[in-house]
């Protein structure tokens, strides 16, 4: 294992010291319990979005805190579910007596530990709603979850969400709208090579000199299938057939559209993968009306990526629009 490490079991405490210090100006980072919250929060009459998940997948979701995007973020250790007591913590932290919205990818672990989080948080008179994301058409079923697994829609929801609570929805509303980003949002990944967990100190699972995997998740787990490698567009191909045929994403329909790095990736490899995107849904006369590309839902140092497209209407190209500052994502500011 070679790795810009210290001690294997402080990599996320140092992580997150380096985060701190890096982006003082846009948020704060607490201990014991451990979250990443706005550098101004609470913020009065806003409505707060808190998320969390494993660590390991940066920018997700530390990077995303800021205005227009997370009041805070809850950072388990690596690929380990952020604990009730974070959520707890972050959620009281942030709300500002008009109610907290909970984005929870669909995995075992943050699903029970965010419900645990809100009953604690209720309790103390915090109204809580929360929305699962769950986006990946690559298994029906997972080692981590019952149901799809929640990847990149769940960034896209975390932008367009931020931007609605920066506008003054209120909670019900801005729920609503979160379910909506989910039910029109679908992806799918791919992985070349595994990823080490530094704490474990060996490659996550196996693949062959010539193998790679078709619609890996983000921990490591088993896709739809093993295959030789192949050319760019075979392999964008089928992602994109795969995407594009869930919803299904039809003729006219515009979207946004992220070519997401896994971690390893360079990124002259992921424009070129955005350049056979483009062309498979032209053909299909899907219109790309936003775009990004680079890392934002990674697996450590996994070589591959993913593909999300989200179905978008007016609402949701002009909320996509709105000014965005935190460490990962920023414009219009």
């Amino acid at each position: 294992m070679k790795k810009l490490i210290n001690d294997p079991q402080n990599v996320v405490r140092e992580s997150l010291a380096g985060l701190a210090l890096a982006h003082a100006d846009i948020l704060k980072v607490r201990f014991d319990p451990t979250y990443v919250i706005r550098a101004d929060a609470p913020v009065a009459g806003k409505v707060a979005i808190v998320s969390g998940g494993g660590s390991g997948h940066e920018p997700m979701h530390v990077g995303f805190v800021g205005k227009g995007m997370l009041d805070a973020a809850c950072p388990g250790q690596v690929f380990t579910s952020p604990t009730p007591d974070q959520i707890e913590a972050a959620t009281r932290a942030v709300d500002s007596g008009v109610g907290v919205l909970h984005i929870v990818k669909n995995y075992t672990g943050d699903v029970m530990n965010f419900e645990m989080a809100a009953e604690l948080c209720q309790g103390n008179g915090v109204n809580v709603q929360a929305v699962i994301i769950n986006d990946d058409v690559a298994v029906e079923n997972s080692l981590f979850t019952a149901g799809r697994r929640g990847v990149g829609t769940t960034v896209l929801a975390e932008k367009i969400c931020g931007a609605a609570a920066e506008r003054g929805y209120d909670l019900a509303r801005l729920a609503a709208l979160c379910r909506r980003v989910n039910e029109n949002g679908r992806s799918m990944g791919m992985a070349l090579t595994s990823c080490t967990v530094p704490a474990v100190g060996k490659p996550t699972f196996e693949l062959g000199e010539n193998e790679i995997e078709m619609g890996i998740g983000i921990h490591g787990e088993p896709g739809r299938e093993r295959m030789a490698v192949a050319q760019a567009r075979e392999i964008t191909a089928r992602l994109a057939g795969a995407v594009v045929a869930d919803l299904p994403f039809r003729s006219n329909h515009q979207v946004i559209a992220m070519l997401n790095g896994m971690g390893g990736t360079p990124l002259m490899e992921l424009y070129l993968v955005y350049q056979e995107l483009e062309k498979i849904l032209r053909g299909h006369g899907i219109v790309i009306a936003r775009r990004l590309v680079g890392n934002y839902i990674t697996s450590l140092e996994m070589a591959g990526c993913s593909i999300t497209l989200l179905k978008a209407d007016d609402e949701l190209l002009s909320l996509w629009d709105d000014p965005v500052l935190t460490p990962a994502l920023r414009w219009r500011i």
